[in-house]
């Protein structure tokens, strides 16, 4: 059986010579893996790409292969911008360390898609955007915050984290911050997040995202 699909590209991992498994978001399967042929056009893999596919379902394995492919979305924004795809890649790895794979979220893809889309959309000032970004994320998870949930996390930095929290996406964006503070506003968040996913949440390219935006 064929079916359509819109997916979210997490991370891939390459079998042998000739095939790459998808790790993937999507409304209808959630977290899900699936294998594709590997060829030209590896672009199309990026993390945050979201793609259109037909996946070829089969009974006899829980891999199903993919065919026929396309990008949705350009994001000319993001793939032109170092800044950009280094919060992708973040935002990609944040995602496929706490939603387990078989694990749906009702509403995580088009939040996920509605995300990049505004990522892509901005111009300027957009430094803060993962920490942000975070905060969304408690949400569309179903634990958002009030600053009072925050305080066992945030320790001496909670009046910061509070400031945060009042503000609107615009004036959040413009929230003056160097790569420190914005890597600490993180992690607070980061170790939140872990504590609801009952996982400790461990990010390496947040340290690339601290030197960015330093």
């Amino acid at each position: 059986m064929i079916v359509s699909s819109r997916l979210l590209i997490l991370q891939t991992t390459k079998v042998g010579d000739k095939s790459l498994v998808l790790h993937t978001l999507s409304s209808q399967w959630g977290r899900r893996s699936f294998i594709v042929s590997a060829g030209k056009g590896m672009a199309m893999y990026l993390p945050m790409n979201i793609l259109d596919a037909e996946i070829m379902q089969n009974e006899k394995s829980s891999l199903w292969r993919l065919r026929g492919m396309q990008a949705v979305h350009p994001l000319n924004g993001i793939r032109s911008s170092i800044g950009k795809n280094s919060i992708t890649l973040f935002m990609s790895e944040v995602l496929y360390r706490i939603v387990r794979d078989g694990a749906f979220e009702e509403g995580l893809f088009e939040w996920c898609e509605r995300s990049v889309l505004t990522l892509d959309a901005l111009e300027s000032d957009w430094a803060n955007f993962h920490i942000w970004w975070l905060l969304e994320l408690c949400g569309a998870l179903g634990f958002s915050p009030c600053s009072e949930d925050l305080v066992p996390f945030a320790g001496q930095h909670f009046p910061k984290l509070q400031r945060l929290l009042g503000l609107g996406f615009g004036g959040f964006m413009l929230e003056p911050m160097n790569g420190e503070e914005r890597n600490t506003m993180a992690q607070i968040l980061l170790d939140y997040i872990g504590f609801h996913s009952d996982c400790k949440v461990e990010i390496r390219s947040l340290k690339v995202l601290r030197e960015l935006f330093s």
